[in-house]
């Protein structure tokens, strides 16, 4: 079992910046790929970017490249998104999820566990 607490979302003005985090706990962190995904009204759950275990390997939508950055602290049992020049189009729920299988996952369907979810609201 692995348990997912997001944290950071808000409202912000486009060309800004949010920092959001996703705090794990239950089986060992550093053993798991984690993900970010977002799920605008009405549409289907998106990846948005994915770290392997060891943070060596990062991978993103074409829509973030350049803006948004993943990251881990396996000391600290958390990944981050940073996410900066934020546009209108990138409003959304995000959530963070653990891919427990050999590699990294791009779909949502191959992440085992995910959090609550965190609201950001990227305002004109």
């Amino acid at each position: 079992q692995v348990q997912l607490v997001e944290s950071g979302g808000g409202l912000v003005q486009a060309g800004g910046s949010l920092r959001l985090s996703c705090a794990a706990s239950g089986r060992t962190f550093n053993s798991y790929a984690m993900g970010w995904f977002r799920q605008a009204p009405g549409k289907e759950r998106e990846f948005v970017a994915a770290i392997s275990w060891s943070g060596g390997n990062t991978y993103y939508t074409d829509s973030v490249k350049g803006r948004f950055t993943i990251s881990r602290d396996n000391a600290k049992n958390t990944v981050y998104l940073q996410m900066n020049s934020l546009k209108p189009e990138d409003t959304a729920v995000y959530y963070c999820g653990a891919d427990l299988r050999a590699g990294v996952g791009f779909l949502p369907y191959e992440y085992d566990f995910w959090g609550q979810g965190t609201q950001v609201t990227v305002s004109s």
